[in-house]
């Protein structure tokens, strides 16, 4: 039997270079096209474009941290997570298909992020919503990548926690 792991990697990887790729492309035109804070409606108040570059992590937090502090904590750091995830990726053979593109869209995410930090200087956010009760902060498309990674994450681990719940009553019933 002819051994799939090459291609099943390349096809991650793949994922991985797509979400990337989505993310760097939005924000090539949101810099081109998107003054610093201009707000453009796209959707009457609910949905805007906003250009902002953003030093911090999520919703600025340690943008105020010493440069040294903010260099390990949101650059060193996460190419270390980000390169175990590639490995875990590659390592692991058995692990669920929806775990495998979760962690690919973590890893695309994650990657424009800390591309976006290494070259800029600082993570180009141009997304915001407003839904009255439920409104985020300015972000951008990489920031959607690894929310639904995570949302694949969770659901992953909800779709086994039912099956092994199953099994066990299946198995309590056949007692």
């Amino acid at each position: 039997m002819q051994n799939k792991t090459p291609i099943k990697f390349a096809f991650l990887l793949l994922i991985i270079a797509l979400n990337l790729g989505c993310d760097q492309f939005s924000k090539v035109i949101a810099r081109k096209n998107i003054a610093p804070y201009e707000q453009i409606d796209v959707i009457k108040n609910r949905f805007t474009l906003t250009l902002v570059e953003n030093t911090g992590a999520f919703l600025s937090a340690g943008s105020n941290l010493p440069e040294f502090v903010r260099i390990i904590v949101l650059t060193i750091l996460p190419i270390l997570v980000l390169g175990y995830g590639l490995w875990f990726l590659y390592s692991n053979k058995h692990i669920p298909r929806l775990m495998q593109i979760g962690v690919c869209f973590l890893i695309g995410g994650g990657i424009g992020n800390i591309y976006d930090r290494i070259v800029h200087g600082s993570v180009t956010d141009f997304l915001h919503m407003d839904f009255v009760l439920f409104r985020t902060g300015i972000f951008n498309m990489a920031d959607v990548s690894i929310m639904i990674g995570i949302g694949l994450l969770l659901l992953q681990n909800l779709m086994a926690a039912k099956k092994k719940r199953q099994e066990a009553e299946l198995e309590e019933a056949s007692a």
